[in-house]
């Protein structure tokens, strides 16, 4: 509690609070005042969880900012928050995010604006609970509730082929997170009636039963990375949904997967985690290595990046599972860094996207000719996330391959490859789309961005450069946490 405030229990309920009083906004009459009073609940829900870094003790071990309640004394279910290094960053980056979507909506949704803007802020809240979570029922509730908001923005906001894509997500999600209940069940049994995350992590598990535990957290996690072969929902999701839900899609949501493997698989299994290990860097360098050659195939830039957004997962979950400290730290600032990064590539197809109203790269060219801001913008981001030295793309991926390094040296060389073929990629992308003469009638009437757009870019663009520049903030909030992590993995293999 600081300044009288249960910070966390704020963090997940005003902005799902302001979602609420935007929908009684009403019909497409009220569109300016839902606009504005979206944008009032987003930056105020960012601003409450500053302190949350602010009041952070980077020393201690533990969870800090604890809140805990009897929910359903019966089943002995707490509302119990907390967050550690880990959880606290991903907190920040998701309330960080929401004010970027409700403003570059601004203009762009015209029907249904006060349910869009909603969907939003709630989806904010709920994933903000995820994060902060310590008791399994209350996390699992969280965990499902996400998928609704968003299968809503895809469904209603979406492309042509929207409600397939958004059956497709829900399905997916849905039926992975199934087996993790079965798996929280059993632990809820094995503990003596306790929903508590943190006694899971103490508990000691015969092998059998934590490689079975294993495989269901698997199901659930690897299906929201997406990790190799269960990722072919997500190109298709970001096609179809609008450009705000493709970027909390790539931003927050896929984070959720890759934080379940440190917050349950890891501690909960850690013998099987070991002795799994190698299957997990198989399909993750699977997913640096193929998908990252599957995206140089393709002809439409949402898809192509999104299918980049699945190979530098592959970066993450690979740092988690060689069980070092540079590996999962590097892995860490990887999530944040690519949630800026892709966020941004986003958002920049989404500027193209609204004036020309096609994401296939041969419908442009030369568009740096009649958008030359526009084009430095795209550019800054295309280079961070090819992974140059100075943007936040280059340090987590550098850390991963010194983790990697000290693994095995193969794991490290097919690692780097994803520095060749994101620069393939990106860069062949960025060239298609922006140098050249201009291509066509469409390319030649285009304007240059407009200050929303540049504020929006320039705040995402600012914070690529200072997270490569000086990534010791990410850096020094997450050390303890993964120090205790790998200290409670090391006492569990001996």
């Amino acid at each position: 509690m600081i300044f009288g405030f249960h910070l966390l229990s704020v963090a997940i309920w005003l902005p799902i609070l302001f979602g609420i009083l935007v929908m009684a906004t009403g019909n497409d009459r009220n569109a300016a005042m839902a606009r504005y009073l979206a944008l009032a609940g987003s930056i105020l829900g960012f601003l409450v969880t500053i302190p949350l870094y602010t009041g952070f003790d980077r020393m201690a071990s533990g969870m800090q900012f604890v809140e805990i309640h009897n929910w359903i004394p019966r089943f002995n279910i707490h509302y119990h928050l907390g967050v550690d290094g880990i959880s606290m960053l991903f907190i920040l980056l998701n309330s960080f995010f929401t004010p970027l979507v409700v403003i570059a909506g601004w203009q762009v949704i015209e029907k249904r604006v006060a349910q869009y803007m909603a969907a939003f802020l709630i989806m904010s809240g709920i994933i903000n609970g995820v994060f902060a979570s310590l008791d399994a029922v209350l996390f699992y509730v969280f965990w499902e509730a996400m998928l609704i908001p968003m299968f809503v923005i895809i469904g209603v906001w979406g492309g042509p082929n929207r409600v397939y894509a958004a059956i497709k997500f829900f399905l997916y999600t849905l039926l992975g997170s199934l087996l993790m209940l079965v798996a929280l069940l059993y632990l809820y049994n094995q503990s003596g009636g306790s929903f508590e995350i943190l006694e899971y992590h103490q508990m000691m598990i015969p092998m059998t039963a934590q490689i079975l535990l294993f495989i269901a957290f698997f199901m659930a996690f690897s299906v929201k990375v997406p990790m190799f072969p269960v990722h072919t929902w997500l190109p298709d999701a970001h096609v179809e949904a609008p450009t705000g839900g493709s970027v909390i899609l790539a931003a927050i949501m896929l984070k959720v997967g890759a934080y379940g493997f440190l917050r349950f698989s890891m501690p909960i299994a850690p013998d099987a985690s070991h002795s799994l290990s190698g299957a997990m860097i198989a399909l993750s360098l699977i997913a640096v290595v193929y998908i990252g050659l599957v995206a140089l195939t393709q002809s439409d830039m949402k898809k192509l990046v999104a299918y980049s957004s699945i190979s530098h997962m592959g970066f993450v979950t690979l740092g988690f599972f060689i069980f070092n400290a540079y590996g999962i730290e590097g892995a860490l600032i990887q999530m944040v860094s690519h949630g800026f990064i892709s966020g941004a590539l986003f958002l920049c197809i989404g500027v193209l996207y609204d004036r020309v109203h096609s994401r296939q790269i041969v419908d442009y060219g030369g568009v740096a000719n009649k958008m030359p801001v526009f084009a430095a913008f795209f550019m800054l981001f295309a280079m961070a996330n090819s992974g140059l030295p100075g943007t936040s793309g280059f340090v987590g991926e550098f850390m991963v391959i010194m983790g990697a390094v000290k693994a095995n040296f193969w794991y490290a060389f097919l690692a780097a490859t994803t520095l060749v073929f994101g620069a393939a990629y990106t860069l062949w992308m960025y060239k298609r789309v922006i140098f050249g003469p201009v291509a066509n009638d469409h390319v030649a009437h285009l304007h240059d961005i407009n200050l929303r757009e540049k504020v929006i870019l320039s705040i995402l663009a600012i914070a690529v450069l200072v997270a490569g520049l000086y990534p010791l903030p990410l850096g020094e909030v997450l050390h303890t946490s993964v120090n205790d992590l790998l200290v409670h993995m090391a006492r569990s293999k001996l």
